[in-house]
């Protein structure tokens, strides 16, 4: 069974469809990159899978259970198994490090609090802040404020963590900061999703590659296959392009 599997996905704003029948599935402890130009639909997969761009067509099934998106205790539990990242960090900018680490699982998912602290040390430390816990947002860059970010997520205790272009808003300098905490997050075995134009570290860290385009799959495998020597004509010119030096 796999872990987690989208079945004929659609899903859009209003008239305007994003993905047209989108499938692929991902197993315990994968990393699939979702690759393709703007506009192709992939940071709206992330969002479906979330709740918070419901699908129109479609399903979800996490290990055979499938999420019905119009019921909000299915979303809450789907939630509770998925968290997201965005390029945007969307720290809380009054609260420090610590705080903004800890408010969500001890007000929303009600842990203990020395409890959920003792688990923000340790993903501090893991990120690479651990003498960061006293610090406000507007004290750190933006690759700290990315991994803060990301720890926040990871407080959580998702199964699946979604990481969305979380480097794209960064200066080029602080993008491997970024990059090495992912790195290490994979090499724990979490199950991850990443939109990234990264196409360098897609190669290293993915085990499976997805080339979307104008919200439909186009080819799906291995990253060094898929750049190397695509099988569709639309992924040829693609990588042509953006992997030419």
């Amino acid at each position: 069974m796999r872990h987690l599997e989208v079945k004929g996905v659609r899903a859009g704003y209003g008239a305007f469809e994003v993905l047209s029948g989108v499938s692929f599935s991902v197993d315990k402890g994968e990393v699939v990159a979702l690759v393709g130009p703007s506009g192709s639909g992939k940071s709206t997969i992330l969002r479906v899978l979330v709740g918070l761009t419901p699908p129109s067509a479609g399903t979800v099934e996490i290990d055979g259970a499938t999420i019905d998106y119009q019921r909000a205790a299915s979303v809450r539990a789907a939630r509770d198994r998925m968290a997201i990242v965005f390029q945007q960090y969307n720290l809380f900018q009054n609260m420090d490090v610590m705080r903004n680490v800890t408010l969500a699982p001890v007000r929303i998912k009600r842990r203990d609090r020395a409890e959920v602290e003792a688990d923000a040390v340790r993903l501090l430390e893991k990120v690479g802040l651990a003498d960061k816990h006293d610090a406000y947002p507007d004290e750190l860059s933006g690759g700290q404020q990315q991994r803060v970010a990301i720890a926040r997520a990871l407080a959580l205790k998702p199964e699946i963590l979604l990481l969305d272009e979380v480097t794209s808003a960064l200066d080029p300098e602080l993008v491997n900061e970024v990059l090495d905490t992912i790195r290490s997050l994979a090499a724990d075995g979490m199950t991850m999703i990443i939109v990234s134009h990264e196409m360098a570290f897609v190669r290293e860290v993915a085990s499976k590659a997805i080339m979307l385009d104008k919200g439909e799959l186009v080819e799906v495998g291995a990253p060094a296959a898929l750049f190397d020597a695509p099988k569709t004509a639309r992924a040829r010119d693609f990588f042509g392009k953006i992997l030419r030096h």
